[in-house]
């Protein structure tokens, strides 16, 4: 609709009506029709003039504001100076008319489109954009910010987008897109993202949006949510504005995650969109990604590129462009790419290699003379070098026993015919580097540096361990057929049966076929590996293998054997002996030997009142009781779970079990008591309507049925049918949840608590809700509703929530506001991995609070959990050793530090050395620690801190021993060599005390 229709409608005229007036043909109204008929004609300087001379007539009030609003309309229409200034006198002259919000719309456009935007802004300032509709709220916000925006005050536009898109209309997808750019360009990545993920909705801006998400995403270092979102938009035939950009984003996402196939694919895919130009880095990576994916030729194309300068980038790529051209038998080429590389100092490792390159290429292409001569250089100046032409077979040696296994596989790679005792080498050290992958939880190389190992099977016991541990990755990764095929592997090798590995393998593949729930193959197994008891040295395998033999017989209903298995685990003291009582319970119970299943029950609940089974022991043996009509003892053993375990889930089950009891007793009162305890505290729980019935049927029976009407509609109340609103907010708000649409879920369990907040479903709402903004990143909101669920009665969830506290206030370092609610969680852990995060967190809370005899506790209870969360054992060993040290138990702290260092190969194997060479010298023995960082610190070079602090201690050792010139040697190495910032800081500072 034009606008000019719009302001006259606003007047109020009815020209129909005053047109059937007989006065009509000599009214001022005649001559007004006839300058809106100019107006509409686009007869503008004549609507101006008639406008004007009619103005000076005796004219209606609604009249009158029609002939000055038409000739300000036309004066803009033609730029005349005043039109701007007729338009505003209006706007000020009528300003409570509706009219005037029109009016100032029109002014406001007029400027907006012929992009005078600081008048535009003042035009729509003139506007009541309160008294507009929504879409054209949403309108005029977009134009000022749009108009802000074009003059560079981001900050102005900001706001005024940030209302248009609240507004949700059409034009909030303008305020959308500018929302998010301003967003991009101030640094505030994750609003930039928001804001343009939902501009992309609308299909103007559907293809104007991906590349600018590509690129915060790459910002953000979201390489997989790049990936994700970027492929299937190059795919989907869109024609997307940038794409070529989108390209390079893609290449330098899969480039950082090592996928160079891919990243070779959207390099080349951005140079052939002719669109841009590659910088030397990105060249470089481009022509790394070809050549990792021995795309050699192409490798060439970019790398002469980016080969080109004098730098740490053009050494680099002379260096991998010889390595391609070698690929190629282009050995002239290869020569000078060498010849280019090692006459550059930046990289000294590249340097080495090029000299020796160069000299092996010069003689595989006849070129004797300059072969010699770069073989003398490189004996000249690399006397110890790993490429000394007569030391291959000495080499091989050194590469085996050094831990820079990449490095090692990586020289044997280049040698193109492999000696035996190469040969031997390269299947030592693949495996070695797997073991790193492996323990580092890398499975995929871990499995590819196996297959290395498997390339040379020299060694036959070897190429059994490369396949064991094929089985123990893929099992790990959850790969279980592929565990299983691995695991087979080994068996049909037909190995010694006294093969340790072997016996290992009957326990890897139990689990692989016990996971995939064939169970009668996992039991030959679990059979086979527990027959061999003498060569099992880690008792723990041994007695979680003879557990899960019990269990496959138990799953398989073979109840005798099952009750031997459990029996044994017994009589043997196995380290589950809690499990295996309450497992030897139950089947006895289906064996209908019950008197002897309440024997276990007993046991397990005397002997072990701290175990993760005990609320399942109590609730067997009450359920035992019943079946034996022994109701007293059954109601008595309820109570023990009762008011003992009050957060237990057997908790409303055991109430129902206990009403029964004493109703067999005829205890109608506790009958009764406990039949409303379940439907006041657990109104939700399975056995609800159970306890409804069980209520009529005792009250009735007592003469009390008048009593059951309150309970029946709270009952009722608490459990609506599912079509109720209450149930249906509850479960739409819990489907959020579950989808992982957090910022939803947090509203809806807002909105259901609000609206229900004496719901029964409460304690759920509450967690969910705080766990929902938990994941949303919002800890003071999430803590809000833990606590406050901590606040409810006794339940699960209140106990999750506990968990949750703690898990928070141990992130945040609040270390004593989480012990109490650590401590909760362990004694309510339902499962081996929930006690372990535990009793973690209580170690480390109660360290970092000086609580170091607690700590120790802690540390060795976490050393029996040893598996169940990676790295507890290591870390368990260095928190008490650190302990054992504060506490000054030095020599206990010594033999901890050495069982660590000796076994771990980790993180914390690497601090342990630290800190043991470093008590070493605190005690003044100065050549120890020198010998213990010696010997030891080889096996942790790639964890550069501890392995630098090593190397700073070691320099301290030299100053104490009065050897200045080799501590300031050591500290020049570690300034020149070392990767971490913080460690060349510290070694500068120490260089600058001996100069």
């Amino acid at each position: 609709m034009k606008y000019h229709l719009v302001l006259l409608a606003s007047l109020g005229l009815s020209f129909e009506a005053f047109s059937q007036s007989s006065l009509y043909q000599t009214s001022p109204q005649q001559t007004l029709d006839h300058n809106l008929g100019l107006f509409d004609k686009q007869l503008f300087t004549a609507s101006i003039y008639d406008n004007t001379r009619l103005l000076d007539q005796r004219l209606s009030n609604t009249q009158s504001k029609s002939a000055e609003l038409n000739r300000a309309m036309a004066a803009l229409q033609i730029e005349s100076p005043d039109g701007p200034g007729l338009m505003k006198s209006y706007i000020y002259d009528h300003g409570n008319d509706p009219s005037v919000t029109t009016a100032g719309l029109y002014l406001g456009d007029h400027f907006f489109y012929k992009r005078n935007f600081s008048e535009a802004i003042e035009a729509y300032a003139l506007v009541k954009t309160d008294q507009l509709a929504e879409p054209s709220r949403a309108d005029v916000f977009f134009k000022q910010g749009y108009s802000y925006f074009q003059m560079n005050d981001y900050a102005s536009a900001a706001p005024y987008f940030d209302q248009g898109k609240a507004l949700n209309q059409p034009a909030s997808f303008d305020s959308y897109y500018y929302s998010g750019f301003i967003a991009m360009e101030n640094g505030n990545t994750a609003k930039a993202i928001a804001d343009l993920q939902t501009a992309s909705q609308s299909p103007y801006y559907a293809n104007k949006v991906p590349y600018l998400l590509a690129a915060l995403y790459y910002r953000q270092g979201s390489y997989d949510q790049l990936i994700s979102y970027a492929e299937p938009k190059l795919t989907n035939g869109q024609n997307l504005e940038k794409k070529e950009l989108i390209y390079l984003y893609l290449a330098e996402a899969y480039y950082a995650k090592k996928n160079f196939a891919k990243a070779a694919e959207n390099y080349d895919a951005f140079i052939n969109s002719r669109k841009g130009e590659l910088g030397r880095e990105e060249i470089y990576k481009a022509g790394i990604s070809q050549f990792e994916i021995k795309n050699y030729q192409r490798a060439t194309d970019y790398l002469k590129v980016s080969a080109s300068a004098t730098d740490e980038i053009g050494q680099a790529s002379s260096y991998y462009l010889g390595h391609a051209y070698l690929n190629l038998e282009n050995y002239q080429f290869a020569s000078t790419s060498f010849q280019s590389a090692s006459k550059s100092d930046f990289n000294q490792e590249i340097k080495e290699e090029a000299i020796f390159n160069y000299a092996k290429v010069n003689l595989q292409k006849g070129s004797f003379q300059s072969a010699i001569s770069a073989l003398d250089e490189y004996i000249e100046n690399y006397p110890n070098g790993k490429y000394k032409a007569d030391a291959e077979s000495l080499l091989s040696e050194a590469l085996v026993n050094t831990s820079d296994y990449l490095r090692a596989i990586e020289q044997m790679d280049r040698i193109t015919t492999k000696s035996p005792r190469i040969q031997e080498a390269y299947q030592k050290v693949s495996f070695y580097q797997a073991m790193v992958y492996y323990r580092d939880q890398k499975w995929n190389p871990a499995i590819a540096y196996l297959d290395k190992s498997l390339k040379f099977p020299v060694d036959n016991n070897l190429v059994l361990d490369a396949h064991f541990y094929k089985g123990e990755v893929n099992s790990a990764a959850n790969k279980l057929p592929e565990a299983i095929a691995a695991y087979q592997t080994v068996l049909r090798q037909r190995p010694s049966g006294n093969n340790g590995t072997v016996n290992s393998t009957y326990y890897g593949l139990g689990y692989a076929y016990f996971n995939t729930q064939q169970y009668a193959n996992a039991e030959e197994q679990f059979r086979r590996f527990t027959e061999n008891r003498q060569i099992i040295a880690n008792k723990q395998q041994y007695d979680d293998a003879l557990l899960r033999l019990g269990d496959c017989y138990y799953v398989q209903k073979q109840f005798a054997q099952a009750a031997s298995i459990f029996q044994r685990a017994i009589n043997e003291g196995n380290a589950g002996v809690d499990y295996a009582f309450y497992r030897l319970a139950v089947v006895q119970n289906f064996q209908t030997r019950n008197q002897e299943a309440l024997g276990q029950l007993d046991a397990l609940i005397s002997r072990y009142p701290n175990s993760l089974y005990i609320e399942d022991a109590l609730y067997q043996r009450g359920q035992i009781y019943m079946e034996e009509t022994s109701y007293q003892a059954a109601s008595i053993s309820y109570s023990d779970l009762i008011n003992s375990k009050p957060n237990s889930p057997f908790v409303p089950y055991a109430l129902e079990g206990r009403a029964v009891a004493n109703f067999s007793l005829q205890n109608y009162e506790q009958t009764i008591s406990d039949y409303k305890t379940i439907l006041d505290q657990y109104p939700n729980a399975q056995n609800a309507e159970t306890a409804l019935k069980g209520l009529q049927e005792t009250l009735s029976l007592q003469g009390r049925s008048a009593e059951f009407s309150d309970y029946l509609a709270r009952y009722k109340g608490s459990n609506p049918s599912s079509g109720s609103v209450q149930s249906l907010e509850f479960e739409a708000a819990k489907g959020m949840y579950f989808d992982k649409n957090f910022a939803q879920a947090t509203r809806g369990f807002e909105n259901y608590l609000k609206s229900y907040p004496q719901s029964a479903q409460r304690a759920d709402a509450l967690y969910f809700l705080g766990d929902s903004y938990l994941q949303l990143g919002d800890e003071e909101q999430a803590l809000a509703q833990f606590k406050a669920l901590e606040r409810e009665p006794a339940s699960p969830q209140r106990i999750r929530a506990m968990q949750k506290i703690g898990a928070i206030e141990l992130a945040r370092e609040n270390y004593a506001q989480a012990i109490p609610y650590l401590e909760t969680s362990v004694e309510n852990a339902r499962s081996k991995p929930e006690e372990a995060e535990a009793v973690k967190g209580l170690m480390l809370a109660n360290f970092e609070t000086r609580n170091y005899q607690q700590a120790i506790s802690y540390a060795e209870r976490m050393s029996g959990l040893d598996g169940v969360i990676p790295e507890s054992s290591p870390m368990a060993l260095l928190i008490k050793a650190k302990s054992q040290k504060e506490l000054n138990q030095v020599a206990q702290a010594e033999l901890t530090l050495t069982a660590l260092v000796a076994d771990y190969k980790t993180v914390q194997g690497a601090e342990g050395l630290y800190v043991l060479a470093d008590i070493t010298q605190e005690r003044g023995d100065v050549t120890a620690s020198n010998e213990l960082i010696f010997d030891q610190s080889g096996a942790f070079i790639n964890y550069d801190y501890w392995y630098g602090r090593i190397f700073l201690l070691l320099a301290d050792n030299y100053v104490k021993a009065g050897e200045e010139f080799q501590a300031k040697a050591t500290l020049e190495s570690i300034v020149e060599n070392s990767t971490n910032a913080e460690i060349k800081q510290m070694a500068e500072s120490k260089l600058q005390t001996l100069k």
